[in-house]
């Protein structure tokens, strides 16, 4: 999703690079539940950009698994990104090309979307996609239809975190503190304020024995990853 169609820009001072392909600096302690209860799902749309580096460093850091739902445009023009979400034990999904109102378009137009992303996540060497997220989470049968074709289970989300309509970080950890066992949120891969609110989700998340877990193809429910 994007709010207002707004993709904040990051200056390259800001950028934190990773060292190399997996190498992830791990200067603190992460907060763990000592048993998981439970497993949520942390999704990241939009992706990749120049702020996923700052992302997977803060995500395994504070010991978090996420989802990342790649556009294809972003995954074919940042194919480094794309192996470092993979590299940083992440999982990968589709979020179409260029981010449309998919159930506005045809039927081949939605195909277009859908499998030029297979694509370009595959040929960016982060697999072949098994989950869908359709953009602003707008879909309808013939949406559903084209997902299937490309053996995709759709995917939206329970908790909203609002970061794409300017939510503060207390507002976002908020969100995450609402999150129950099996249910997915929603975040994004360029929002300043999700970034910084990532710690806390993190010890929150551990406070009430739930897991970062996966998402799995069969349900689109979080579970443990396999």
């Amino acid at each position: 999703m994007k709010g207002l169609a707004l993709r904040p820009l990051v200056a390259a001072s800001a950028v934190v690079t990773l060292a190399a392909a997996g190498a992830l600096a791990v200067d603190t302690a992460p907060a763990r539940a000592a048993a998981c209860t439970g497993y949520v799902g942390l999704t990241f749309d939009d992706g990749p950009s120049g702020n996923t580096p700052a992302l997977l460093n803060s995500l395994t850091r504070n010991g978090l698994r996420a989802t990342m739902f790649n556009e294809g445009q972003y995954a074919a023009a940042n194919p480094t990104q794309v192996r470092a979400q993979v590299s940083a034990r992440m999982w990968v999904g589709n979020h179409s090309y260029t981010h449309p109102h998919l159930t506005q378009l045809s039927q081949a137009q939605i195909d277009s979307e859908i499998s030029r992303t297979q694509q370009a996540i595959a040929g960016a060497g982060g697999g072949i996609p098994r989950i869908f997220r359709p953009p602003y989470g707008e879909t309808n049968a013939t949406v559903r239809s084209v997902a299937t074709k490309y053996g995709l289970t759709q995917v939206t989300w329970d908790v909203d975190s609002q970061d794409w309509n300017g939510a503060s970080t207390d507002a976002i950890v908020a969100a995450a503190g609402r999150l129950t066992n099996g249910q997915v949120i929603l975040m994004h891969d360029w929002s300043a304020n999700t970034l910084a609110a990532i710690p806390r989700i993190a010890q929150g998340l551990a406070a009430r024995g739930l897991c970062a877990g996966m998402i799995s193809p069969q349900t689109g429910r979080a579970v443990a990853p396999g």
